[in-house]
């Protein structure tokens, strides 16, 4: 049986919705974040040191990284998720799965902290200006690449639509 960690408000949003998706049975653990620190619980540590989610369970072993966990649940379960590794879109999709934690995912979480910072009165100064350009540099290229197509890779559902989920 595989068992979720999820931590609300977190990247494991990409493995809920890839075991909805394939219809995977899973056990769901849930976790909430502290109302004023916004951090994960201490009690995630128990489950792995970094205290962090996602974390899945499954066959004795505890993976973290959702990324990891992504192409895990895909390869073992869901191949029809990926391009085979003989088509052209193969590229494409090993591209695109990495992208959010790679260039997507530090403008994504510098604008989310830079906006919790400024509400809390701090001055931003080069973080603001760098965090804009990034991000704008980023999510117009992906919107641009995006701008006739439905998914990602392949004209279809696959991982590295799961993977940009979150951002």
């Amino acid at each position: 049986m595989i068992t979720l960690h999820h931590l609300d408000q977190s990247r494991s949003f990409r493995i809920l919705w890839l075991l909805e998706e394939i219809k995977q049975p899973y056990e769901l653990k849930r976790y909430y974040r502290d109302s004023s620190t916004h951090l994960a619980p201490d009690s995630l540590k128990t489950i792995h040191p970094l205290g962090k989610s996602p974390v899945l369970e499954w066959d004795g072993k505890v993976i973290a990284e959702s990324g990891a966990i992504v192409e895990l649940l895909i390869q073992k379960l869901a191949p029809h998720l990926a391009p085979d590794m003989d088509e052209p879109t193969y590229v494409d999709y090993l591209q695109w799965i990495h992208f959010s934690e790679s260039s997507a995912m530090l403008p994504f979480l510098l604008k989310t902290f830079n906006a919790i910072e400024t509400k809390q009165g701090t001055k931003l100064v080069f973080l603001e200006n760098y965090t804009q350009v990034e991000f704008d540099k980023v999510f117009s290229y992906l919107n641009e690449y995006l701008k006739d197509k439905e998914f990602l890779v392949a004209d279809r559902l696959t991982g590295a639509d799961f993977m940009m989920g979150f951002g």
